[in-house]
């Protein structure tokens, strides 16, 4: 089964799917295997790997070592077109809609696509939207791109659209690594009510309860990053995978 379907068969089971960034920088190779069956252990649904400034040569490394481990998809969050890997199950493959520099709305997938049928890589074509969250974050810096105010959910609900007409699979509404807002909820809720394709809501998610309030707004899938790699959050996984997997209560 292709994994495009998997996460769809997952949204249909469990309510919502819950994901997990990794950054390949930030990962010691010892203890990720154990990071990844803990993970695993506590129902998250897939993993997402990449980084928007990726500093060493490990990326293909990473994937390699979760993939051993991993009972679920591995994902490839590209910031990129270098973070490519034959080991993953598939990539993201991100068009940055809510920015005008033409790299990354298809001149990186230029760069990459010869690798992409190399590797029979199966391409999630994605739609890639990201929000004003307080702050510079490394994917704004690095793609030189202005972000959608936060309090405009009518501009990111026409580039939502505007993905699905283009024959987009996923929208992803992404506040950044280390955001210190959140989506808006208001926003969440306007985007859902205007596309039919998943929605992926991701950045500044650093409790349960706001998770559990983005799928009440409308998001299909939660990437929980940063929130996780401190020491005391690892006790929160199975509050996040119960917040965010409402059919399963």
């Amino acid at each position: 089964m292709k994994v495009y379907q998997k996460l769809l068969e997952i949204k249909e089971r469990k309510g919502a799917g819950f994901l997990v960034l990794l950054d390949p920088d930030r990962q010691q190779a010892n203890h990720l295997p154990e990071a990844v069956e803990t993970y695993q252990k506590a129902g998250v649904d897939a993993f997402l790997v990449g980084s928007s400034l990726l500093l060493s040569s490990c990326f293909d490394t990473t994937i390699q070592i979760i993939k051993q481990v991993s009972r679920i998809p591995v994902i490839i969050f590209p910031g990129n077109s270098h973070q490519i890997s034959p080991k993953a199950h598939a990539i993201l493959y991100l068009s940055l809609i809510s920015g005008r520099n033409p790299d990354y709305l298809i001149g990186e997938h230029v760069k990459s696509a010869g690798l992409l049928k190399e590797y029979q890589l199966e391409a999630i074509s994605t739609g890639y939207i990201i929000v004003d969250s307080g702050k510079m974050t490394s994917v704004l810096y690095m793609s030189n791109t202005k972000p959608i105010p936060a309090d405009k959910p009518d501009i990111a609900r026409a580039h939502a659209l505007a993905a699905q007409y283009l024959g987009m699979k996923l929208i992803y509404l992404e506040a950044g690594s280390g955001a210190e807002n959140h989506i808006p909820f208001e926003m969440v809720r306007e985007v859902r009510e205007s596309v039919e394709i998943p929605l992926i809501v991701g950045g500044g998610i650093r409790e349960p309860e706001v998770a559990a309030k983005m799928i009440k707004q409308g998001a299909d899938f939660v990437v929980i990053g940063n929130a996780l790699e401190q020491e005391s959050a690892s006790a929160q996984l199975n509050e996040f995978a119960r917040a965010i997997h409402w059919k399963e209560k």
